[in-house]
């Protein structure tokens, strides 16, 4: 079902990107376009985690520079009855967390700094084990490949802007088309993300809570990391919208809501959840 959604995702970004080329050149724009999403597409399925991990200047680390973090790892992805996957520390003062890699087998875990400073082991543990879930799922190939053609297609579409196919002599109506394409565009993409995100939020929340064994673990660092988010700021996620699904909990400001228009669940709503199955257990 991932491999068949994947594709899916891929065929309607890609048209996304198609429409951008024409509109930006023409039938010969679309052409170039293409050429350029089938060879965008590729580059992005071997290496879309290496491009999201060197965005937000993620640093490897092991049992030396970072002992505790990669022991939690490593028993929970026992637990999960993964392959021990790749762990990265982010510089960054606000305390999240993603899971990137196009499989199970080259799967790699960043945690932000703020994290580790602001959650207890066991917090960590839930939060870590809500993204080994995500791995487990295989929803990290998607969510990777969705960052990096949806940014690509927003910067294409800002483009389309100054770009537009004989603006100059046209009756206007492809003008207001380009402008048209602009908004809509990164916002179909958007609406890509967030349809991909949100049931896969819950989903993970709870095969992550199974897989540390404590719901509760998550539940509470769910609200820790809410909290802090909406104060601290993450610049490099507000300059890099399109990437902004990956998080565990939202990094941008001022988008939090169970709506339409959130790349994630109500955070109230997915703690009420796993207090739930805490209760059931």
């Amino acid at each position: 079902m991932n491999t068949a959604r994947t594709g899916l995702l891929l065929a309607a970004l890609t048209g996304l990107f198609l429409g951008v080329g024409y509109l930006v050149a023409g039938p010969s724009g679309m052409v170039i376009a293409f050429i350029l999403a089938l060879a965008m597409n590729a580059f992005a399925y071997w290496n879309a985690d290496k491009l999201v991990l060197g965005m937000y200047g993620a640093r490897p680390v092991d049992e030396s520079s970072a002992p505790e973090l990669v022991r939690i790892v490593r028993q929970l992805a026992d637990n999960a009855g993964l392959p021990m996957p790749k762990v990265y520390l982010i510089e960054n003062r606000q305390p999240n967390a993603f899971a990137t890699g196009r499989n199970p087998e080259h799967a790699a875990i960043a945690a932000t700094t703020g994290l580790t400073q602001l959650l207890s082991s066991q917090e960590i543990a839930g939060v870590l084990a809500h993204e080994l879930a995500h791995i487990k799922n295989r929803d990290t190939l998607t969510m990777t490949l969705t960052a990096a053609i949806a940014g690509a297609i927003s910067m294409l579409a800002h483009f389309a802007m100054f770009f537009g196919r004989d603006r100059r002599n046209s009756s206007g109506a492809n003008f207001l088309g380009t402008i048209l394409l602009v908004i809509l565009a990164p916002l179909a993409a958007a609406i890509v993300q967030m349809a991909i995100s949100r049931g896969r939020e819950y989903e993970a929340d709870r095969i992550g809570a199974t897989i540390s064994g404590r719901p509760l673990w998550l539940a509470s660092a769910l609200g820790k990391i809410d909290h802090s988010a909406r104060e601290v700021l993450n610049p490099v996620a507000e300059a890099n919208p399109a990437t902004a699904h990956l998080f565990i909990i939202n990094p941008l400001h001022g988008a939090g809501m169970d709506n339409l228009f959130s790349t994630h669940p109500s955070t109230e709503n997915r703690i009420a959840r796993l207090k739930a199955m805490a209760g059931a257990a």
